[in-house]
């Protein structure tokens, strides 16, 4: 067997040269802004399951003993759930308004609510207004906050129903 030469160890040296300066050039350029100067981020993300479609139904026990042993319970529930209407105002103006319906094969589970919006960075009133429920009008959860947003920052808007509901981070 015919053991390797000068010429290939060198082009061997050179190619890997080549294909790092190649990895480091395109590492850096070209560069991206994804937020433009002077901009911030308003960012309404998260998941959660809205109301059930119709009112859960209490059986009698004549008709839970029907039931085979390992499917008896007290209550009938349907498995869909009703759309979460979202709606965000920034200084007032609706910035947006939308209905997510519920995910799942059955319409079961939990609507997933992901917008982003950039606006000038300095100081804005945010108000959030989601509605979980059967009701046609209103909202179930309003909360405002007044922030001061510097450039470049991203601003997430996230719900947790019960204690915490709105929470800006």
């Amino acid at each position: 067997m015919k053991k390797p030469g000068a010429a290939s160890w060198i082009g061997q040296v050179t190619a890997y040269a080549v294909f790092g300066l190649l990895i480091g050039i395109l590492s850096a350029w070209p560069t991206s802004a994804r937020i433009a100067a002077g901009q911030a981020l308003i960012k309404l993300s998260f998941t959660h399951a809205g109301a059930r479609l119709e009112e859960c139904r209490k059986l009698d026990p004549a008709e839970i003993a029907k039931l085979a042993p390992n499917m008896r319970v007290e209550l009938d529930c349907s498995r869909g759930r009703v759309p979460v209407v979202v709606e965000l105002k920034i200084d007032g103006a609706v910035w947006y308004r939308g209905s997510h319906e519920p995910t799942g094969l059955w319409g079961d589970g939990p609507s997933v609510v992901y917008e982003k919006f950039r606006v000038p960075a300095r100081e804005h009133h945010v108000e959030v207004r989601i509605r979980d429920s059967r009701r046609e009008t209103g909202f179930d959860y309003v909360a405002s906050k007044t922030v001061e947003l510097v450039e470049h920052q991203n601003l997430v808007i996230d719900f947790r129903p019960g204690e915490q509901g709105v929470i800006f981070h």
